[in-house]
């Protein structure tokens, strides 16, 4: 699977408890493309582990831990892996380069491939669309009805999707800002970073969090998140050698309905030279 960085689906049905509830929803995905939970856009490029989410208190004391892997790719970079802890079980999810790959790969408890119906009582629902795109649907209906974390894989790009409210939500902090304020605080709480490649490094995992993947991945702290050179001029040189034209990445993404989501379809299709990336989201 690959980075951070590029893929992820999860459609869930907002109108079940809209009637009582206001509904937020937060997405990473992409070479990354990240979607706080105010529906703020921003891209980080770099490669190491990091913290999506986390939420001590989630279910009730439960707790919750979303950790990504990310990877660079020349001027840009995708992510690799997620790895989803709830209680005392871990879901690890990869997506695979080979489009004629029809093995799923994904660790239960560090196990690969290990059987497992539910993580901490919470289904989980494995989707297979073709070889290379699938889903994996974290159920969480047993406390919170109709509401899910899902995981997308299109090829090796991976892409997380939250469907939630406050209340499941609400306490959690990491890459997707503060629930309440929308801001981008730093771990501190306090501190809101404006710089979106600091605050990516703020949140790379640190020997204090979780272990969450089942082998170890360069670079890890106290080795500082690895930046592409010179991502601008590099993406620019490249764009004027590309056989993938401007037109037609924005052909094939126009048929998505979402803003931003044709925007990053547009810039995946051209880092990626692949059309087919539409089908990443």
């Amino acid at each position: 699977m690959k980075f951070f960085s590029l893929g992820l689906i999860a459609t869930l049905l907002a109108a079940v408890n809209a009637i009582n509830e206001e509904e937020e929803r937060g997405n990473i995905g992409g070479d990354p493309h990240i979607t706080t939970w105010k529906n703020e856009h921003y891209e980080y490029h770099g490669q190491c582990d990091l913290v999506m989410l986390q939420d001590d208190e989630f279910a009730d004391g439960l707790g919750l831990d979303v950790h990504i892997r990310t990877k660079v790719v020349r001027h840009w970079s995708y992510i690799q892996g997620v790895s989803i802890k709830i209680g005392n079980d871990v879901l690890e999810i990869e997506g695979s380069p080979d489009a004629e790959d029809e093995e799923a790969h994904y660790w239960f408890n560090y196990e690969y491939q290990g059987e497992v119906e539910d993580i901490a009582g919470f289904p989980v629902i494995m989707k297979k669309q073709i070889a290379y795109k699938r889903q994996y649907i974290l159920d969480l209906s047993p406390k919170y009805p109709g509401k899910d974390i899902t995981v997308e894989l299109f090829k090796e790009f991976v892409r997380i999707r939250l469907h939630g409210n406050e209340a499941i939500f609400g306490n959690t902090v990491g890459l997707l800002g503060d629930f309440k304020s929308g801001k981008t605080l730093a771990r501190d709480g306090v501190t809101e970073l404006d710089d979106f490649g600091d605050f990516g490094d703020e949140w790379q995992v640190l020997p204090s969090d979780p272990r969450l993947f089942h082998q170890s991945s360069h670079p890890q702290f106290p080795e500082a998140c690895i930046r592409p050179e010179d991502p601008r001029g590099e993406r620019k040189r490249r764009l004027s050698e590309s056989i993938v034209s401007v037109e037609q990445a924005e052909a094939a993404c126009d048929e998505l309905k979402d803003e931003l989501d044709r925007k990053d379809c547009v810039y995946d299709i051209l880092a990626t030279q692949d059309l087919d990336m539409v089908g990443a989201f």
